[in-house]
């Protein structure tokens, strides 16, 4: 899972090149280029962008085509999304000047800031039959509650699937889609969480239901099993024509992620990645962890890397944990190869916010923490340091801080930051990342003005970085 985010790219660079592949199957149907149409000019859209996975490119110039001729408009493909395919890339759709975003394939439906979106998932094959078979199978008694949940995929049979079951089962609720943020208040009974929408009875709880998934084992899964931790799961994989019972240990899973919340516990400096540009509320989150890690007198850094991976934060040897801003979806990195742990916003809440304890709920969407939102906790006053309650890290079984301070007071860094530069008695400024730098042996390409004897220009290696065409022959 370390490469959640993306492929690591080995497939693309062995890949022969040559013509593009003819379109598979209906174009019009399987990307609904009509309703595409129809949402371009009914918003008088000038110039769209068309966001593909992977899997989903050889189609991009057939669907691109059709769609300029149908709507009229400017139609620009995204080759490569700057974080995961399944959020919706503003910042590359910006970059081509495009006024809405068309996003296909699966998505984690998470709110936009600016640009207009429309989803078109796709229709992925389902034997609906075979599906409530199956859920005949699990779930025996016809006075079961259960709620029915899908991948994107296959939202466009739940509607059959549903005339189906609801006769024979009176207690089955179908969730919803939610693309963007729902208007209206929270009815009684409502839940409203990672992109879908379904109501229960108002007077039982949502621990006396069962899930019922449809789609194959993956991110998505797990993650409604983390945030639903108290209901039992049950799923039916379209490709295979199985359904079974989940048995991912959930407690373990959790232990795993309450580990990480200890080692957040212990972290001095702390790196937050910047995972999406695109999901609404991330500026408002970041600031949200940079006073809480002040307030918790640890030190923070900002980090923009793109697609995370273990090569790239390994390059941060003085950061002793990460935390990451992503959609929910992504939020759930799996650090074990990493240097050091990647936790989310929830996790580094936990470790850091006193008044927030662990409850059994797990939150994988950093806006539920937010100021106004269903899961926000104010940060506690702060304790002066001689009444602080003794804190011992179950990890190291060293002592630490587990407090939180005043926030410090808008003014000029102090003396300590400043030291003597030249013999000119020049002042500079020196951070502590830049002090850390100083002490390493090695500090990377460094550019040695005035150091080195100039030289012509000659011609270099040709190729790409895993096969130079002179390799060969220097070998033979």
């Amino acid at each position: 899972m370390a490469t959640a985010f993306s492929p690591d790219g080995q497939a693309a660079l062995r890949r022969a090149l040559g013509p593009a592949p003819a379109p598979r199957g209906d174009i019009d149907g399987c990307y609904e280029t009509g309703r595409a149409a129809a949402f371009v000019r009914g918003g008088g859209f000038r110039k769209v962008a068309l966001q593909f996975p992977d899997q989903l490119l050889q189609d991009a110039v057939a669907v691109a085509a059709r769609l300029e001729a149908e709507s009229g408009a400017e139609v620009s493909v995204l080759g490569d999304t700057t974080y995961g395919s399944c959020c919706v890339d503003e910042v590359a759709a910006e970059h081509v000047g495009a006024e809405a975003v068309l996003h296909y394939g699966p998505a984690c439906l998470s709110p936009c800031r600016k640009l207009p979106v429309l989803h078109v998932f796709g229709q992925q094959p389902l034997d609906v039959g075979r599906c409530a078979e199956v859920f005949r199978e699990l779930y025996p008694e016809r006075q079961s509650r259960v709620v029915v949940l899908s991948d994107v995929v296959y939202a466009y049979a739940m509607g059959e699937l549903e005339q189906q079951l609801c006769p024979e089962y009176p207690n089955v609720v179908f969730s919803q889609l939610v693309c963007g943020e729902p208007p209206g208040p929270v009815l009684p009974g409502e839940v409203r969480q990672l992109g879908r929408r379904f109501r229960v009875e108002a007077g039982g709880g949502l621990q006396d239901w069962a899930m019922f998934y449809v789609g194959a084992e993956g991110l998505a899964l797990t993650n409604f099993m983390l945030t639903w931790n108290r209901c039992p799961f049950s799923s039916f994989d379209p490709a295979t024509g199985q359904g079974r019972r989940e048995t991912l240990n959930v407690n373990r899973a959790l232990m795993r992620r309450l580990y990480l919340v200890e080692r957040a516990r212990d972290a001095r400096v702390v790196g937050i990645l910047v995972g999406t540009l695109g999901v609404a509320g991330y500026l408002e989150v970041l600031q949200h962890l940079r006073q809480l890690l002040r307030r918790a007198g640890k030190r923070s850094y900002t980090l923009a890397v793109g697609k995370p991976n273990p090569a790239k934060l390994a390059n941060f040897p003085e950061v002793d944990i990460f935390v990451l801003v992503a959609c929910a979806q992504n939020s759930l990195l799996d650090s074990s190869d990493f240097y050091r742990p990647v936790v989310t916003p929830y996790e580094l809440e936990l470790a850091c916010n006193p008044a927030r304890e662990w409850t059994g709920n797990y939150l994988t969407d950093f806006r539920d923490l937010l100021p106004g939102a269903c899961a926000h906790v104010e940060l506690p006053p702060a304790v002066p340091e001689a009444e602080a309650v003794p804190d011992v890290s179950l990890i190291t079984g060293e002592m630490r801080a587990a407090h939180l301070s005043d926030p410090p007071a808008a003014q000029l860094p102090p003396s300590t930051s400043l030291a003597c530069r030249d013999q000119t008695r020049a002042l500079a400024e020196i951070s502590p990342a830049a002090s850390f730098l100083e002490s390493r042996s090695w500090r990377g390409l460094e550019q040695q003005l005035g150091k080195t004897p100039v030289s012509k220009a000659v011609q270099g290696r040709r190729g790409i970085a895993i096969a130079y065409e002179e390799e060969g022959r220097e070998q033979s």
